[in-house]
């Protein structure tokens, strides 16, 4: 199995990642084929809906950039960690959020489930 830090570094970078082609291969890399995605706000299935999800989230917020905000807590093919949105220019963050994934196999993210807070000023 692929180490688990590394790739929920890759799924933030994936966030991050404004380059179309570059960011679809952060996809392909990190999440499987039939992965889904599901938060309060947005959904995205397969690695196409995936990349397009996170397309539009990168346009609605062109001057933010996602950082983990620890370390993954990951046993059997479970994990989950958290993150912030932050502005480019720093600051607090304007939201914050809790991700639980399933694993493939292949170490890969099958499935992540995300929960969302807006932090308290």
């Amino acid at each position: 199995m692929t180490d688990v830090a590394t790739l929920i570094d890759g799924y933030i970078a994936t966030w991050n990642e404004k380059d179309p082609e570059r960011r679809l291969a952060l996809v392909a890399e990190t999440f499987t084929n039939d992965a889904d995605y599901l938060d309060p706000l947005m959904q995205g299935a397969g690695q196409d809906g995936i990349d397009a999800m996170i397309a539009g989230v990168q346009q609605q917020y062109a001057d933010y950039r996602f950082e983990l905000a620890g370390a993954p807590d990951a046993h059997n093919d479970r994990v989950r960690f958290s993150w912030h949105l932050v502005g480019n220019g720093g600051g607090a963050p304007v939201a914050t959020g809790y991700d639980f994934g399933t694993l493939a196999e292949d170490g890969r993210l099958r499935s992540v489930t995300g929960f969302l807070e807006t932090p308290t000023q």
